[in-house]
C-alpha cells in the first residue's frame, strides 16, 4: 500500500488501540468495561469491538516503523553513528569496576 492508502488505516487502527487501552484502564480502575455497556462480553457489537481492537494492536505492531517518525530517526542515528563498540569500554559508571 502506499502512504496515501495507509494513512486512514492507521489512524482508525491507532484510534481502535487507545480506546482498548483505555477499557483496560476502566477495568482496572471501577472493575468494569466498555463492553459492559455494549450489552455485556456476549453482545455482538461489544464483541465486534473487541476483535477489531485486538486486530488494530495486530496491525500497529506489524507496521509501527512505517509510522513512527521517532523510531525513524533513532534507524537514522543509529545507521550514521555505526555499530556500538563491545568490551568493557562500553560500560556505564561502575559496571566494570569491582566493589
Amino acid at each position: 500500500m502506499n502512504e496515501m492508502k495507509r494513512a486512514p488505516m492507521h489512524k482508525i487502527t491507532f484510534l481502535l488501540v487507545i480506546v482498548g487501552g483505555l477499557n483496560w484502564l476502566l477495568y482496572g480502575l471501577f472493575m468494569t468495561d466498555i463492553g459492559t455497556w455494549l450489552g455485556g462480553m456476549q453482545g455482538m457489537v461489544a464483541r465486534i469491538i473487541y476483535v477489531l481492537v485486538g486486530l488494530s494492536a495486530i496491525y500497529e505492531l506489524a507496521m509501527h516503523k512505517q509510522f513512527c517518525k521517532q523510531c525513524e530517526m533513532m534507524m537514522m542515528k543509529k545507521s550514521q553513528s555505526g555499530p556500538a563498540p563491545t568490551g568493557s569500554a562500553n560500560m556505564g559508571p561502575g559496571m566494570g569496576s569491582k566493589m
